[in-house]
């Protein structure tokens, strides 16, 4: 297909070649990177830029809270332009932003680049419905969950990377390397993605305005909104204090040890295709339901892993791909639930679902590390629990068919 040439939504062709499937998940997994650097190299950012301790948290917070403003004022642009042209413009500052990172001398600076990289990170969210309105409906479930599988290497994948390097060099490498990789992932996303002009005529407030009614309206997007929601909620809380714990005295992991560790979560993004091909087959509520089970036998299984023996590391290990694994079915049976109500509402309901779900996972990381401070891993593991459980609670009030 001629990249140059302007094609209607409607008139895009419904199927997506190996290669082209292959560089949306690349680019998914290299732009959501984006967002977890920070997350291992905030003790070294502080210190460097002088941060009060306080303010340390910010590295993360205003990273998290550019991501989440973009989710809904950005992602719905999907809906209204070009998709190709909006992605290259996204990308395009997150390169800007990562080399504002990684030349910041002053906490200020650094903390507007933070809010930068999360603005222009939700170009995955964008690529994510793109991908989708070009796969058939057969197997459009199966599309999301290859492009998602990739996109859930790069967020695993990105604290061990970060601390690696970081380790061999200095933080500032990190964020420079990270900006080239963005430059050249413009430069092959420029030469192999179609244009897309969506069909939807509405002013850019009036976009905004029907996103409320969608979340007013939409129990499909309700529903598997919150059930992710408490599934990202426990991966949060999962994810913030698992490298408290190996830090601990108890187990004495150094930085690369806990990134070794990490690697192990990388591991659920192979749950992806295949929750794609159950949803596909009409089996999202048995996956749903596994998904679920999942992420509170994960939580059962880690409330014994607390001792710091070599047994309670292989419990914590299988935890987290268990987690991982719950965590990433139930994110691509809920999108493939989604992407099947409207092609024209396709990226305002990818925002709402992901904003959603990511204020799921902000109460997890809060709550995460309140519990582990107050009770340590035990009363930490149990709160992590409950949040598959209260989303399974919920899920098994579905009506049948639904």
């Amino acid at each position: 297909m001629s990249v140059s040439a302007t094609t209607p939504d409607e008139a895009i062709p419904r199927e997506l070649s190996p290669w082209l499937t292959f560089l949306f998940a690349a680019a998914c997994g290299l732009v959501a990177a984006n967002l977890y650097y920070g997350q291992p190299l905030a003790g070294p950012i502080s210190a460097d830029l002088g941060f009060t301790p306080a303010a340390t948290g910010l590295i993360v917070t205003l990273t998290q809270i550019g991501y989440g403003l973009g989710l809904l004022l950005i992602v719905p642009l999907g809906d209204l332009t070009e998709n190709r042209r909006l992605v290259l413009m996204l990308i395009a500052v997150s390169a800007v932003a990562l080399i504002g990172a990684a030349l910041s001398s002053t906490p200020t600076t650094f903390l507007v680049a933070s809010l930068s990289i999360g603005l222009s990170s939700v170009a995955v969210q964008v690529l994510v419905p793109f991908a989708a309105n070009m796969a058939p409906d057969a197997t459009r479930g199966q599309v999301v969950g290859n492009v998602m599988s990739g996109l859930l290497c790069g967020i695993m994948l990105a604290r061990p990377f970060a601390s690696f390097v970081a380790e061999a060099s200095s933080w500032h490498v990190v964020y420079y390397v990270t900006a080239a990789l963005m430059l050249v992932l413009a430069v092959v996303l420029r030469a192999n993605l179609p244009v897309r002009r969506p069909t939807t005529r509405l002013r850019y407030g009036e976009l905004l305005a029907s996103m409320g009614h969608l979340a007013l309206t939409s129990r499909v997007l309700q529903r598997r909104a919150l059930y992710q929601a408490g599934m990202f909620g426990a991966f949060s809380l999962f994810w913030t204090t698992t490298p408290l714990l190996l830090a601990s005295p108890a187990f004495g992991l150094t930085q690369n040890g806990i990134a070794l560790f990490a690697l192990a979560g990388a591991a659920g993004a192979i749950a992806s295709p295949i929750a794609g091909r159950l949803a596909d087959r009409g089996m999202t509520k048995i996956a749903s339901t596994l998904a679920m089970l999942l992420g509170m036998a994960a939580f059962l299984i880690g409330h014994f892993a607390g001792d710091g023996s070599l047994g309670a590391l292989l419990l914590l290990t299988a935890a987290a791909i268990l987690l991982d694994f719950g965590v990433t079915t139930n994110l691509v049976c809920g999108q493939r639930a989604i992407y099947a109500l409207n092609p024209e509402h396709r990226s305002r309901l990818n925002g709402l679902f992901m904003a959603t779900f990511f204020a799921g996972g902000a109460l997890g990381s809060a709550l995460g590390g309140w519990a582990y401070a107050t009770g340590g891993w035990t009363m930490t593991a149990w709160i992590g629990f409950c949040f598959p459980a209260l989303a399974f609670l919920l899920f098994l009030t579905e009506g049948r068919g639904k």
